[in-house]
């Protein structure tokens, strides 16, 4: 006879969603990833961030078909009550199968040898300009080229995270460390565990941390109420100096992207050396060293104190037209307060992004955030085939009504601003919510 089966509900589910205490649903079914949240390649975070509610569209997202056979063994035997699939997830799984039945997740193409090839010809021709080259626009030319180098390592360190870019998972490794770490000073390390974070709470304001950058910015009047930060575990404090820097960003915007690497270095730094578990930390902050170790000798061989400056001022510029990119894709779209919810998975990937238009030419330039909608809904698949499915997905959020929002590099940017700039006026609106200050007061006396 055949063993009944055992159900919980809803509410019991909730019920176990704290650090020690982790469960989820995958279509119907609870397992208890306690435990292997401590191993699970994708960091704690997402699974933090999705327990105690079902998990089917993200775990279809993140994962490819092998890894269900793996489930089994944190099944609790336990069914979700009342288990139910909206119209819009059975669509998005359809589709789903139909990609991995196509092999677009596994056909990569040859961009990333490509790729690399232009990264180490870019990097040398910077290098060779600096040490043969007497001239200072060759020097000033070192720099922008060093910067493009570094912008295309990027896109390398983005696309090995989320899926394998070389031919083995080893040579995946190599690539990551050399054009991240090495190449350009960035643990991946931090920045898988930025970016799979950001990924699952699609611009939720307290868990997606690429929406949390107080004192600097602020994307939403939501941030003056101090939120608390569920990613980096600190209150967002809405102070009297925040709310001057707020006030001006839709000015200080382009100028702080320039620099905003500095972040990124500063970002790796706590990372590592951090008490949390990091995977290969040595190889990390080896890569890490060895960046802090070319660089400024690169610099050092420059002949005077102006030249150095002018070429890390380029260098560091250059890279800020990527920084500026990532904002573009999600700065100006919906946001919301709390924890990212696995039973409308596709609604919130779709409206919290925007895709930038752009001619199949400009690929490179775009490293596959102007397919950004496309990327958050299937993050597995290699940017190569972004452009290829975009036609079904919007296809799919035609026919359930939902957003899909694309324009202009140009309209991203006054997007952008104008959603700036509304938050900076409402900061000065609010001003008696924390106490003024005397440089506030000088700066404001007459408007």
């Amino acid at each position: 006879m055949a063993e009944s089966r055992r159900y919980i509900s809803q509410a019991e589910l909730e019920s176990h969603k704290k650090p020690g205490d982790l469960w989820i649903s995958i279509q119907g079914k609870i397992y208890d990833v306690t435990e292997w949240s401590q191993h699970h390649p994708g960091g704690a975070q997402p699974l933090l961030n999705l327990a105690g509610q079902d998990a089917t569209d993200a775990f279809v997202a993140y994962h490819p078909g092998v890894a269900w056979q793996y489930l089994d063994k944190f099944f609790t035997g336990y069914h979700l009550e009342d288990y139910s699939v909206s119209e819009v997830s059975k669509d998005f799984r359809k589709l789903a199968a139909e990609f991995s039945k196509m092999g677009l997740f596994e056909k990569k193409k040859h961009g990333t040898g490509i790729l690399l090839c232009i990264i180490a010809l870019s990097f040398c021709t910077s290098v060779y300009g600096v040490l043969c080259c007497k001239s200072t626009m060759a020097h000033l030319c070192s720099g922008l080229l060093l910067g493009f180098s570094w912008i295309q390592s990027g896109w390398i360190g983005h696309d090995s995270g989320h899926y394998q870019v070389m031919s083995n998972r080893k040579f995946n490794r190599v690539a990551q460390i050399l054009t991240g770490n090495c190449l350009a000073g960035i643990s991946i390390g931090w920045w898988k565990w930025n970016h799979n974070a950001h990924h699952i709470a699609c611009n939720s304001l307290d868990f997606d941390p690429d929406l949390q950058h107080m004192p600097f910015f602020a994307v939403s009047s939501k941030l003056f109420h101090s939120l608390t930060s569920r990613f980096y575990d600190r209150k967002m404090n809405f102070d009297c100096v925040c709310r001057f820097l707020i006030s001006y960003q839709h000015w200080t915007f382009y100028p702080v992207m320039c620099f905003a690497r500095i972040n990124l270095f500063a970002q790796s730094f706590i990372f590592l050396l951090s008490k949390r578990k990091v995977p290969n930390r040595g190889q990390e902050i080896l890569g890490i060293l060895v960046y802090w170790t070319w660089f400024p000798l690169l610099v050092s061989c420059l002949p005077n104190w102006s030249e150095r400056l002018m070429f890390v001022v380029a260098s560091f510029a250059v890279t800020g037209i990527q920084h500026v990119q990532f904002c573009l894709n999600h700065f100006s779209s919906s946001v919301y307060v709390g924890p990212p919810s696995g039973n409308n998975w596709f609604e919130k990937q779709t409206i919290g992004s925007l895709d930038i238009l752009c001619s199949s030419w400009m690929d490179w330039f775009h490293g596959g955030l102007q397919f950004q909608i496309e990327h958050h809904l299937f993050p597995r698949l290699p940017r190569c085939n972004l452009r290829k499915i975009s036609p079904f997905v919007k296809e799919l959020c035609k026919k359930h009504d939902l957003q899909y929002n694309t324009v202009s590099f140009w309209k991203a940017n006054v997007m952008t601003i104008a959603t700036l700039r509304s938050a900076a006026l409402q900061a000065r609106d609010v001003s008696n919510s924390v106490p003024r200050n005397l440089v506030w007061e000088a700066v404001n006396t007459h408007g």
